[in-house]
């Protein structure tokens, strides 16, 4: 299958799943106060709906709007009859039902100032079975439902896969070799060969994403230089973005210095005529130390096509064949070399059931932390730069499946739909929760009136915020 439409295809599956997740949070706290839920939704509707269906009372397929009563029975409209009044707190009042815009989905809440606008019915007197009828703590529970049910599920991911595949991993103090850097981290400090120990005090495992965030929003990051002395180096406050434009330019912030151990060579190569053998252990192309796989290939890439000296290591033995040749292609004939897992001591955790679910929470809150640690950077003219949209969401699901990846990518954009969800922005649940709070505090009510404008000037910071976003997509995937 095409690569980019495996792409498209887990970005939807992940982002539908994400978005109803995060809807059903408010269902299910509305349902618990009797709060009627109107409508719910997979997928939006416009124009056309692919199914809907109201418990008991029927079952509809590829519904045009409003319009599908005008060609139905006149039995099947009074199927269609307003909802009773007594059955409105029974979720058999709700329309359920699927659109054909895979973007998300939709919770419909009776008595509440969202995304509808829905004035005329604000104006009726309150219905014991509205949202605004409620009390403060219930509708502010019924606000924070979708964010929690995000962080539940993102916990629910990490613990699922810590149960199903466990961790495998090399320890930072166990890649003998250190780490190789990227330029940026070279200009702030770094060295070839650091082993990497903590960010502002907190210790640093291995390779992940929440270690590898730690060090690039850290102030400080203490290493292990020469495998004896610790050197701690201050990170700048723009950091990230400088290591963000070296990724983009294929330098990783830092890998695993590997040492290039063969394990076989081709027939006619350089590596055969100079007679180098399994486990024979690179060091050096005429005299330029190559301790990494990545320094091996660059030393050998400048010299295509001519012959060199090789150093290289034999049990204990240090041996040196002159003259070997290189291709055209700046390879000198090492078909395989041995898996690094057999080079460096490999950790390995197993989870049983209940070994997973703290395990999940702990991976949760450091993705959150971590990502709530970055949000200050969003409001520098570089983190501007840096928003992205669709597409950014989309590129960074693998362009293979692999279900270990889609899942750990899925909880990591789930917890950033909770974070985002949460902030003080008029349309968005945190903004509902921010008058919530006043209104809690002050027992004051805001009133419709106000409560409208908000909703219009959020949903137009919202829909600003979209199109600036798929514009950074646009200049950075099409234009930079």
């Amino acid at each position: 299958m095409n690569p980019t439409l495996i792409k498209v295809i887990e970005f939807f599956l992940s982002l539908g799943l994400l978005v109803m997740i995060h809807e059903f949070g408010h269902y299910c706290f509305s349902r618990l106060f009797g709060v009627w839920v109107e409508k719910f939704y997979l997928f939006f509707n416009p124009w056309l709906t692919i199914a809907k269906w109201k418990p008991g009372k029927y079952l509809k397929w590829f519904s045009h709007g409003q319009e599908m009563g005008a060609m139905e029975s006149s039995e099947e409209a009074k199927k269609d009859a307003p909802v009773d009044e007594e059955d409105k707190r029974s979720w058999r009042a709700t329309e359920y039902g699927i659109g054909w815009l895979p973007l998300g989905g939709y919770c419909a809440i009776a008595g509440m100032i969202d995304e509808s606008m829905n004035k005329e019915a604000m104006k009726q007197p309150a219905k014991p079975w509205e949202f605004r009828s409620k009390p403060a703590w219930q509708r502010l529970l019924i606000m924070l439902g979708g964010v929690l049910f995000n962080f539940l599920l993102a916990i629910i991911i990490y613990a699922g896969i810590a149960y199903a595949v466990g961790e495998q991993y090399v320890k930072f103090t166990d890649a003998t070799e250190g780490m190789a850097y990227c330029d940026s981290a070279h200009k702030v400090g770094f060295v070839d060969g650091d082993i990497p120990l903590t960010a502002d005090g907190r210790p640093l495992s291995h390779y992940n994403s929440n270690d590898l965030q730690a060090m690039l929003i850290a102030k400080q990051v203490t290493v292990l230089r020469n495998h004896k002395d610790t050197v701690t180096i201050n990170i700048p406050e723009k950091f990230i973005f400088q290591v963000n434009e070296d990724a983009e330019n294929q330098q990783p912030f830092l890998v695993y210095r590997i040492p290039v151990i063969v394990d076989d060579v081709q027939h006619g190569k350089g590596a055969e005529k100079a007679g180098m053998i399994k486990g024979d252990r690179m060091l050096a192309v005429n005299e330029a130390p190559t301790p990494d796989a990545i320094s091996f290939s660059e030393e050998l890439s400048k010299y295509k096509g001519q012959n060199v000296s090789i150093k290289y290591q034999r049990g204990n033995q240090i041996l040196t064949a002159d003259n070997v040749p290189i291709d055209k292609e700046g390879m000198v004939g090492i078909s395989k070399v041995i898996d690094p897992a057999k080079i460096f001591k490999t950790t390995v955790v197993h989870y049983n059931l209940l070994q997973s679910i703290p395990r999940g929470i702990q991976m949760g809150w450091d993705k959150m932390v971590n990502y709530v640690k970055q949000m200050k950077l969003v409001f520098t003219p570089e983190g501007a730069q840096s928003i992205g949209g669709f597409g950014t969401i989309g590129s960074i699901f693998p362009s293979s499946w692999n279900w270990v990846d889609f899942w750990n990518i899925t909880a990591f954009i789930s917890v950033i739909l909770a974070v985002m969800n949460i902030l003080p922005i008029p349309a968005l649940d945190g903004g509902h929760v921010m008058f919530l709070l006043y209104e809690i505090i002050t027992r004051r009510k805001p009133s419709l009136e106000f409560m409208e404008k908000a909703q219009y000037v959020g949903m137009a910071l919202l829909i600003a915020l979209l199109i600036f976003a798929n514009a950074n997509d646009i200049y950075r995937f099409f234009i930079k």
